[in-house]
């Protein structure tokens, strides 16, 4: 169950309440899996918390939905040392001012860890053949000591669909799908993923509907 995969033994306390994300609708015809894929917002995307959002997505189905990582939004006011020293462990191979990502608006205490296969442990959640989510203190214990995996980031809080939604939301224009590559995904240039996921697509942005619809 998809609960059970992406639940975290590990949790800051924020001081922020769980939020849901949008109404619980189904889609009319159910489409293929969206696992491993990122989503891309629409330019018309009014929700300031996805406006020109990439959300690397870890899970789809029909029955359980999906749940997915913003990928190129960060907390500013926290960086993976505090974050480390908060859970108290050791931080000295980490950069100090490394930023965590914010990865949802769903429980924003709970983390989670996106990262390369080249790093697995027993709770690890393999997404395809190049990205897996850990949500485990060993794996932030290996990434402070250094031997983590290659390429990773952290956040905190997760984007959620209840079964069909994002399936609707992707009829009525508001996402665009793209396979997922490690450099998007990871690279430091946060303010760029947008527009260079739209360009792996091919996209104009002057020439997207705004209507319901297929893009």
């Amino acid at each position: 169950m998809l609960a059970r995969n992406c639940d975290l033994p590990f949790r800051v306390e924020l001081g922020a309440k769980a939020e849901r994300r949008g109404p619980q609708h189904a889609a009319e015809t159910a489409m293929k899996t969206l696992t491993g894929q990122l989503l891309v917002a629409m330019p018309q995307m009014t929700d300031p918390r996805f406006a020109r959002s990439v959300v690397y997505v870890c899970a789809h189905s029909e029955n359980e939905g999906a749940m997915g990582l913003v990928v190129n939004k960060l907390l500013a006011s926290l960086t993976l040392n505090e974050l480390l020293t908060h859970l108290k462990l050791d931080p000295s191979a980490t950069e100090g001012s490394r930023p965590v990502h914010f990865g949802g608006p769903v429980e924003p205490g709970r983390g989670f860890v996106l990262h390369t296969a080249d790093y697995r442990e027993n709770a690890t959640l393999m997404v395809g053949d190049e990205f897996a989510v850990t949500a485990t203190l060993d794996i932030l214990r290996a990434i402070g000591k250094g031997d983590g995996p290659r390429r990773n980031l952290l956040a905190l809080g997760y984007a959620g669909w209840a079964p069909g939604q994002l399936d609707a939301e992707i009829q009525a224009n508001g996402w665009l799908c793209v396979n997922a590559d490690s450099d998007l995904v990871f690279d430091a240039d946060i303010d760029s993923k947008w527009q260079r996921a739209l360009k792996k697509l091919g996209v104009d942005l002057t020439m997207l509907s705004t209507d319901a619809g297929h893009a």
